[in-house]
C-alpha cells in the first residue's frame, strides 16, 4: 500500500479550511456584542426599573438624563422670564372700504370742452372736474328772461287798464262783467310772468350743471370721457369715481361669542384700538379706532360685522384691500412673560423648565393667565427673572444638568422646538394646542 504524501493528510492550509475559522471569529464578535449590549442596559437602568423588569424605560435616564453614564450635561437655550402686561386681543379678517365713493355723472346733455382733472389726483371738494358747453343753456337762459320782460310789460298794461275799468264801473259805464274779465286778465299775466321766472332759474341751474365739480374730497380715478366726448344725463358709466381714502374704513368680523365683552365696552364709552395687518398677519399697517358694530348675526356663520376708522394719512390702506385685524379689547396686568417655546404640556398639568444656580433643571408648574403671539403671561409658578428653557426639553427631566445658553430673542426655532418636547418628565407629549386665533395677534414679531 503507497502512503500518501506527508503533507496531504493536513487540512489547515485548504481552502475548506479557511471559511471554519472565519466563522468561528464571527461568533466570537456576535456574542461580545451580546455582553456589551446587556451591561451597558443594566448600568442605564435606574434602581426602580432594575426591580421591576417589566416597566418601560424613562425617557431622559441614560447617556442624556442624570441616571445611567452619570454626568452627561445637556446643552440647552434659555430665555429670562420677564414682568409685563399682556394685551387681549380679537383677532379676525377683513376688508378695506372706502368711507365714501362717488361716482361722478353729468345732469345735462352736452359736449365736454375741458377735463379739468388728472387721473389719480387727489381732489378737494368743489374742485372743478369737467366743463360742458353752456351755450345751449345761456340761450335758453336769455329766451326765458325775454319771455319774462314781455310778459311784465304786458302785465303792467292790464294793470292799467284795470284801474281805469274801475272808474268806469264805479260811473256805470261798463258792466261788471268787463272789469271782472280785465281783473282775470292781470291774473293771468301774474301766473306768466312766474312760469317766465321759473324758467329763468331752471336755465340757471342748467348752467350750474355744466360746471361739474367734486362733491367729496378724495382721489380720482381713471376717467371715462375726454373733451370733446357727448354726454348725457342717462348715462350709467359716468364721468369719474371719487374715493375718500383719508379717512377710510376697515368691515371685519368676529365671532359671535365676542360680542358681549365688545358691546360693552363700546357702551361704557370705550375707544376700541384696532391694528391692521397684512396678509402674511407679519407687518402693522395701521392703527385705528373701532366705530361701531352691526345690528344683527349672520346666522349662517355665528359672527357678526364691526366698522373701524383709519385716519391713513400715508394711504396705505387702499379700498378691497384684504386685512388681518387685531382688536385690543383688554389688558391683563402683573404678568410674568416667558415664551411660548417655554411651555411644556403633559398629564400633570401645564410646567416649564427652570435652570438652578447650580446649573440643573427643576420642574416648574405654571399657570396660563393669558397667550398672546409667542408670549405666554404667567399668574405663577414662576418668578421674573428666573431662567426657562425654550429649546432642548426632550433630553431633560426634573434635576438635569444643563449648560445654558441665552435666547438671542429669536424664538423661531425655540418655538418650533416646543412641539417636539416631552409632555411630562419621563414621557414623550403631543404638540401643545395652538391659541384660539381670535387671541393671537397681540405683539408681533
Amino acid at each position: 500500500m503507497e502512503l500518501p504524501e506527508s503533507g496531504s493528510h493536513t487540512t489547515a492550509n485548504t481552502p475548506a479550511a479557511r471559511p471554519s475559522r472565519s466563522l468561528w471569529w464571527l461568533w466570537v464578535v456576535l456574542i461580545a456584542g451580546v455582553v456589551l449590549g446587556v451591561w451597558y442596559f443594566r448600568g442605564s437602568r435606574t434602581p426602580s426599573e432594575a426591580a421591576n423588569p417589566s416597566a418601560p424605560a424613562t425617557p431622559g435616564r441614560g447617556r442624556g438624563g442624570s441616571g445611567g453614564m452619570g454626568n452627561f450635561v445637556v446643552p440647552v437655550v434659555v430665555a429670562p422670564a420677564q414682568p409685563d402686561d399682556l394685551p387681549v386681543y380679537f383677532n379676525g379678517l377683513g376688508t378695506v372700504t372706502a368711507f365714501n365713493t362717488v361716482t361722478v355723472r353729468s345732469r345735462v346733455d352736452g359736449e365736454i370742452i375741458k377735463v379739468a382733472f388728472k387721473e389719480g389726483q387727489y381732489v378737494h371738494e368743489g374742485d372743478l372736474l369737467v366743463q360742458i358747453d353752456p351755450r345751449p343753456f345761456q340761450v335758453q337762459l336769455e329766451q326765458a328772461d325775454g319771455q319774462l320782460a314781455k310778459d311784465q310789460a304786458q302785465r303792467k298794461d292790464a294793470q292799467v287798464n284795470l284801474e281805469r275799468y274801475k272808474l268806469l264801473f264805479d260811473e256805470g259805464v261798463i258792466p261788471q262783467q268787463q272789469l271782472d274779465t280785465q281783473a282775470a286778465l292781470v291774473g293771468q299775466f301774474d301766473g306768466a310772468i312766474k312760469s317766465d321766472q321759473s324758467q329763468i332759474d331752471n336755465a340757471k341751474l342748467q348752467l350750474t350743471y355744466c360746471h361739474i365739480t367734486a362733491p367729496i374730497s378724495g382721489h380720482v380715478g381713471l376717467r371715462l370721457i375726454d373733451p370733446g366726448n357727448i354726454v348725457h344725463a342717462t348715462d350709467a358709466s359716468g364721468l369719474v369715481v371719487i374715493t375718500q381714502l383719508q379717512p377710510i374704513a376697515v368691515l371685519f368680523s368676529l365671532p359671535q361669542d365676542d360680542l358681549p365683552q365688545v358691546s360693552t365696552k363700546l357702551r361704557a364709552g370705550a375707544q376700541l384700538t384696532v391694528d391692521a395687518f397684512d396678509r402674511d398677519d407679519t407687518q402693522k399697517i395701521a392703527t385705528g379706532k373701532l366705530l361701531t358694530i352691526d345690528n344683527q348675526i349672520d346666522p349662517s356663520t355665528g359672527t357678526y360685522k364691526l366698522k373701524s376708522v383709519f385716519n391713513n394719512a400715508d394711504t396705505a390702506l387702499f379700498p378691497n384691500q384684504f386685512v388681518n385685524v387685531h382688536l385690543l379689547v383688554d389688558t391683563k396686568h402683573n404678568l410674568t412673560i416667558v415664551p411660548a417655546a417655554a411651555i411644556q404640556r403633559g398629564p400633570q398639568g401645564t410646567y416649564v423648565y427652570a435652570v438652578a444656580s447650580d446649573n440643573t433643571v427643576k420642574i416648574h408648574a405654571v399657570t396660563i393667565a393669558q397667550t398672546t403671539g409667542n408670549r405666554v403671561g404667567l399668574s405663577d409658578g414662576v418668578n421674573a427673572g428666573d431662567l426657562v428653557v425654550i429649546d432642548g426639553q426632550d433630553k431633560l427631566q426634573d434635576g438635569s444638568k444643563v449648560t445654558p445658553t441665552v435666547s438671542s430673542g429669536n424664538n423661531s426655532g425655540a418655538q418650533a422646538s416646543s412641539n417636539t418636547a416631552p409632555a411630562s418628565p419621563g414621557a414623550p407629549a403631543p404638540p401643545a394646542p395652538n391659541s384660539p386665533r381670535r387671541q393671537s395677534g397681540g405683539s408681533r414679531r
